[in-house]
């Protein structure tokens, strides 16, 4: 019975944490909205910029972080919570109680952090791939060598 009361008080905070990321994100997005309407000479266009550039981080980094709770808030649900999602081994309870929506044990989210081996790993890093694209290849591509229109 202790595990399915840990399990209902985990599920709350959960719950209470999505709730405080979703509204959190919304009250960002309104922010965001309204800064980008302001006047200002260039210096304050820049500095607007750079603060719409570390907000867009942060709101990525907390999107991130409410898909992981609503997953966890999914597993316990379906009783799945605390299955490591890579190996199928339950993850120890304390690194549950440290990071309660992680789906992975360290040991697999080690090998998924040293190999990049998630969908959000295959975002592109354009800058590199073109720099060794560029050392590999003997030949200089233009725009007009790309076919843009599919």
């Amino acid at each position: 019975m202790a595990r399915n009361e840990s399990l209902l008080r985990l599920h709350e905070r959960l719950i209470a944490k999505r709730d405080s990321l979703r509204f959190k994100l919304s009250d960002e997005f309104k922010l965001s909205e309204l800064s980008r309407s302001g006047v200002g000479d260039v210096g304050d266009a820049a500095n607007d910029g750079e603060q719409n550039e570390v907000d867009t981080q942060l709101a990525s980094l907390e999107s991130r972080e409410l898909h992981q709770i609503e997953q966890a808030i999914h597993m316990i649900r379906t009783g799945r919570y605390g299955m490591c999602e890579s190996c199928d081994e339950m993850i120890p309870i304390e690194r549950l109680k440290a990071l309660p929506f992680t789906p992975m044990c360290v040991e697999c989210q080690r090998v998924q952090e040293e190999f990049g081996s998630t969908v959000d790993d295959f975002e592109g890093d354009w800058e590199n791939a073109f720099e060794f694209e560029g050392r590999m290849s003997e030949k200089e591509l233009t725009l007009g060598d790309l076919d843009l229109e599919n």
